[in-house]
């Protein structure tokens, strides 16, 4: 049948969406057939669990929630409350024939007809008239078809007599022999069946009022997670749109800021390559008039007589004086390097992007976690508490409206300030958070009382349907007026507080700002004596040919 079906069912949407019959199984979608009772208080066919236990276990195909088995059928216990109504619902569902005059009813006709629980028969509504109005059927028990009393209810099995009494000790009925049998202690538990049934009537509509108000907040709970999933879902779309937009927009910034920084570089190059090569054609130029007058010395020095070296010599080391005192760029005018500042310029970009105002959060700053759900109304584990949930209020101060989000949660900031004051260091700041924790705390323990009390208010209304301080509501009101006066106070000499700490945070940055400027100027000033160093070994390496041949030349005329 179904049991082969060992997949969980899907979730509590489909069952809503199948509109279950009570006396339906979940899994086979058929009438209960020997329904099974699991620790979850679901139910369901015991064919449809045979082969599900595991080491003792058996998972709820619904919940997932697990059940001790025991015995060797590997089946939690039937569930006699629910056959009792399979029972009475396939007895309902027979054709019932009028003992007196053989009429056959229909199945609509079945809430006309009455049962004599004395006769043991059914009887329509007019034969209840004709034959059992007479004197002779006055004592008969008469009701109506579907509270028929069946004959395992009426007689003790042990003894098969009447039951007469209901022992409340034991939950049972008792015939008179199994009064008898009973001691006396147990005896005082005993009342009649009419008196435990009205008693028992009594504490059934007790639990029933206490299902329903768990129904209720069932419901309601989950209504409100149902809104808070959507809450979630929405959230999570303006985050994706958020971040793509910004994503988009820093792509576009970062697109032209790289464009221009790529012409800029382009520009640097062609700069540099221009006055390089400048250079480069003017040393060249003047290499062969060096070489040729080189040559010319040696050869002048090796066929000039005395007389021709002091006509021309002079002449001739005039002329080199001036070729060397001549303005000869051998040093590059500038480095090689090209500098584009593309970090700095690519993060002042995206700054404006970046620093944009703080967007609403889906946890906010004071613990809450959706519009008017706190975190006073979260039990420990998770459950909701049944409080008081109102939208969230304007804020009576437009100050304290317009102010700067808080970007730490209350518990970040609580334990940033106990390690800022366990530092111990004395600064007007450390003063003046030691003395906004006292007064916060204080704040923060007369809103509690505060909303304890509203939370007794609201539990009167949603148990009791009624008030029952009804007194303490102007109380209530006029205290929450003065909180709002004291905390508008507190704000306002916080916030006057921020023109000091301003002024001390702004030296402290901006000394922060000139140590990194001298830094980064140190680390520039190192590698640019470093690329100087670098040029002037490569032209000593161009010029140490040059020095030798001169030197060579030199030592041919120091002689003469």
């Amino acid at each position: 049948m179904a049991g082969g079906i060992f997949s969980p069912l899907g979730s509590c949407s489909e069952l809503e969406k199948a509109n279950c019959h009570p006396l339906v199984c979940l899994l086979c979608h058929e009438p209960y057939q020997h329904p099974c009772l699991l620790d979850c208080y679901h139910n369901f066919c015991a064919s449809c669990l045979r082969g599900r236990a595991s080491d003792g276990r058996l998972r709820c195909p619904l919940c997932g929630h697990p059940s001790v088995v025991r015995g060797g059928t590997g089946l939690p216990p039937v569930d006699r409350l629910l056959q009792f109504l399979v029972d009475s619902s396939a007895d309902s569902e027979e054709d019932v024939q009028c003992a007196n005059c053989d009429r056959c009813c229909t199945k609509a006709e079945l809430d006309t007809m009455y049962f004599c629980n004395t006769c043991g028969q059914p009887l329509c509504a007019p034969c209840r008239e004709e034959t059992h109005r007479a004197r002779m059927f006055a004592r008969h028990e008469i009701v109506s078809l579907s509270k028929r009393t069946k004959d395992i209810h009426k007689k003790c099995p042990l003894h098969e007599e009447p039951y007469i009494m209901f022992s409340t000790e034991k939950k049972s009925m008792l015939c008179i022999n199994c009064f008898r049998d009973m001691q006396g202690e147990s005896r005082a538990h005993c009342i009649d069946i009419e008196t435990a049934y009205m008693q028992g009537c009594q504490r059934l509509d007790q639990a029933v009022m206490a299902v329903k108000e768990l129904q209720t907040s069932t419901r309601e709970a989950i209504v409100l997670l149902k809104a808070m999933i959507e809450e979630v879902r929405n959230s999570a779309s303006e985050e994706e749109a958020a971040i793509n937009s910004l994503f988009s927009r820093m792509q576009e910034q970062l697109s032209e800021r790289k464009k221009t920084l790529l012409k800029a570089v382009q520009s640097q190059h062609e700069e540099k390559e221009k006055a390089f090569k400048e250079q480069l054609a003017h040393l060249a130029s003047l290499l062969p008039t060096l070489q040729v007058h080189l040559v010319t010395c040696s050869a002048f020095l090796s066929s000039a007589n005395k007389a021709e070296f002091l006509d021309l010599g002079y002449q001739l080391m005039e002329r080199l004086q001036r070729i060397v005192k001549l303005p000869h760029r051998l040093r590059p005018a500038q480095t090689s390097k090209i500098n584009s500042e593309y970090r700095a310029e690519f993060a002042r970009c995206l700054e404006p992007l970046l620093m944009l105002s703080p967007r609403r959060s889906v946890v906010g700053s004071a613990g809450g976690i959706g519009p008017g759900i706190t975190g006073t109304n979260m039990l420990p584990g998770g459950q909701c508490s049944k409080t008081l949930m109102v939208p969230s209020c304007p804020p009576t101060s437009d100050k304290m409206s317009t102010g700067p989000m808080v970007k730490k949660p209350t518990m970040h900031r609580y334990i940033s300030t106990k390690v800022l004051l366990a530092e111990g260091r004395e600064t007007p700041f450390a003063e003046h958070c030691r003395n906004y924790e006292n007064t916060y705390r204080m704040l923060q323990m007369e809103i509690q009382g505060l909303k304890d009390q509203v939370q007794e208010l609201h539990r009167d209304l949603t148990k009791h349907h009624s008030l029952i301080k009804s007194e303490i509501m102007s109380e209530i009101l006029q205290k929450s007026l003065q909180m709002d006066v004291q905390i508008a106070a507190h704000y306002s000499a916080v916030e006057m507080m921020r023109s000091v700490f301003e002024e001390v945070w702004e030296e402290t940055y901006q000394r922060v700002a000139n140590e990194q400027e001298i830094y980064e100027a140190q680390l520039h000033d190192l590698l640019q004596l470093r690329q100087e160093n670098s040029c002037l070994s490569t032209i000593t390496k161009q010029i140490a040919p040059y020095v030798r041949s001169i030197a060579k030349v030199k030592e041919r005329l120091e002689p003469r």
